[in-house]
């Protein structure tokens, strides 16, 4: 009696235990079924999403292939293909305006660089592009897209090891990198937390990673992760960073680890050839006139290629298969965009009036209008104004904020002091003024010579040529001193029409000699009025004597430091 009772207690027991498991296999079956028939679903809609094209944008379609479809950079092709190309690649920062082609150019000079057997990049090699803008992290290291991070296990997103408490490392951009190359754009946006991590990498070619929650004696946590957290993880890469701020504003520990590659802004005709190639790639006809006028507008590349494409679709709305100029002219209008700054010289000759050179922004040239006047006045009363010109201006280096007065007006000084040195003109016996119209947001004091020209030409009446250019530093003993980045200002002179060009003679290069306009060198005050004064126009020719030939202007002073010149 006793024996059966146990066997249907136990036979219920088995019944009960197979209804459970019976009940949690249906309840699983249930469970994988609906997980199925959602991801089927979800495989659908992805497949659907898919199927879905739109047609690729002009700004797309007018990337650059290859180094030779990049306009107007080919110097800076050539020393970033120098950086990258080479048997050892280097670090590369890539300073220049936005839409010149900084992007496009690392691109296609990592694809070349493939091609170079000597290279150590090869088709394993990626092109990691991230943007310094939006690269958010946590300061408790929870996440960190560009260094990496720890998903540890108290946090959401720690993963399939989370439950188990196990610390797991997540690689970042630069590790993703590794074997090619971390291009991130806007580079000087990051914040000096990630930029001195960025720097450890570079330094380490590893990045290491630390947990409170790892520990080397558990052995529940798996081999590839204590693996991790024993030697990090590997990102060998070489870095090239982009960015429109000077090199000035960006940390100089960086700085030290690059090579300095440098884009220019495009000329007006770059930009136009952008825009030709452009429209070619559309199925529209343009009128005449059309990318001229692009090109008034347009400040960079990417800004043609916008207005082309939405001239064409102004066309195409229209029913037309013609751009017409006045459809750009709608389209500039509606988009607010401000004509391209453009200086056009003087043929004619003028006193008290020189064209300086200068240079704003990111290593972009330009024309430098000074214009003076000297009126005789009672001994000693005379004063000097200055308009137009920068008084003050403040320095920033990411550690200290500095303020200085114009070296503008330091240049205006020390003419006052060579005018009365030399030749024994008392700048306290006239009332001059200088000015600089339109005056771009300048200063330096490569603008020194043309100052000393224009208060010279003013105060003896000597007519100036409006097709010379003239930069240099003047010192108070009348020597004339090299300035910065005069390739980039004998451009702009010659872009606008300069037929004589007038710079430091420590600035020369034999290769000015192949210039289309003449590249005159000067060392001291003496040969620059030669050369500004004795240009070989019918005005200037006919009034103006060479300052050699008037020894009487000069001071006894003056005299004696042209003798020893």
């Amino acid at each position: 009696m006793f024996m059966s009772l146990v066997a249907v207690v136990q036979l219920c027991f088995t019944v009960v235990i197979g209804i459970y498991f019976l009940t949690v296999l249906k309840s699983q079956y249930a469970g994988r079924n609906s997980m199925n028939q959602e991801s089927t679903r979800e495989l659908e809609r992805l497949k659907k999403l898919n199927d879905i094209k739109l047609t690729m944008p002009l700004t797309e379609a007018t990337r650059p292939k290859a180094v030779r479809d990049i306009v107007g950079q080919s110097e800076g092709i050539k020393a970033l293909r120098c950086a990258i190309c080479s048997k050892n690649p280097q670090h590369v920062l890539i300073y220049g305006p936005p839409g010149v082609g900084k992007t496009a150019a690392s691109r296609v000079v990592l694809s070349e660089a493939k091609k170079n057997p000597e290279s150590p990049f090869g088709e394993f090699s990626k092109f990691i592009e991230v943007d310094a803008t939006t690269m958010q992290f946590d300061e408790r290291s929870i996440a960190d897209p560009l260094i990496g991070s720890v998903h540890d296990p108290i946090y959401q997103g720690a993963g399939a090891y989370g439950p188990a408490g196990v610390p797991q490392p997540k690689e970042g951009a630069v590790t993703k990198a590794h074997g090619g190359v971390l291009f991130i754009d806007e580079i000087g946006e990051l914040s000096s937390i990630q930029m001195n991590k960025l720097l450890k990498v570079l330094e380490d070619r590893r990045v290491y990673f630390d947990s409170a929650y790892y520990s080397q004696s558990n052995k529940e946590i798996p081999r590839h992760i204590h693996e991790m957290f024993k030697n990090g993880l590997p990102a060998d890469f070489r870095l090239i960073g982009a960015t429109t701020r000077l090199p000035e504003e960006i940390p100089p520990a960086l700085r030290s680890r690059c090579v300095e590659v440098f884009f220019k802004g495009l000329s007006k005709e770059e930009v136009e050839k952008i825009a030709r190639e452009a429209a070619q790639k559309t199925d529209a006809e343009f009128d005449d006139g059309v990318f001229e006028l692009v090109a008034r507008y347009a400040e960079n590349g990417r800004d043609a290629v916008n207005i082309v494409q939405t001239s064409e679709s102004v066309s195409k709305l229209e029913n037309r298969k013609t751009v017409e100029i006045s459809d750009v002219r709608w389209v500039i209008e509606s988009g607010k965009y401000n004509p391209r700054y453009e200086k056009n010289l003087n043929k004619g000759a003028n006193v008290g009036r020189v064209c300086g050179l200068a240079v704003f922004g990111n290593s972009q040239g330009c024309i430098l209008d000074i214009e003076a006047s000297a009126e005789k006045c009672k001994a000693g009363c005379g004063t000097v104004t200055v308009t137009g010109a920068i008084e003050e201006e403040e320095i920033s280096n990411n550690r200290q904020k500095l303020k200085r007065k114009s070296s503008i007006l330091a240049s205006v000084k020390n003419t006052a002091t060579v005018l009365k040195r030399v030749f024994g003109i008392k700048t306290e016996d006239f009332d001059i003024h200088i000015n600089f119209p339109n005056c771009m947001p300048v200063d330096g004091p490569s603008a020194g010579t043309a100052i000393f020209c224009a208060v010279y030409s003013a105060i003896k009446g000597v007519k100036i040529s409006g097709t010379v250019a003239v930069t240099g530093e003047i010192s108070i003993s009348g020597d004339v001193w090299g300035v910065g980045e005069v390739p980039i200002k004998i451009h702009a002179a010659m872009e606008a029409g300069a037929q004589r060009v007038i710079i430091p003679v420590a600035n020369w290069q034999e290769e000015y000699e192949k210039y289309k306009c003449e590249i005159i060198p000067v060392s001291n005050i003496f040969e620059l009025i030669d050369a500004v004064t004795g240009a070989e126009d019918d005005e200037t020719g006919k009034n103006n004597e060479k300052i050699s030939d008037n020894i009487g202007i000069i001071s006894a002073e003056g005299v004696e430091i042209f003798k020893q010149k």
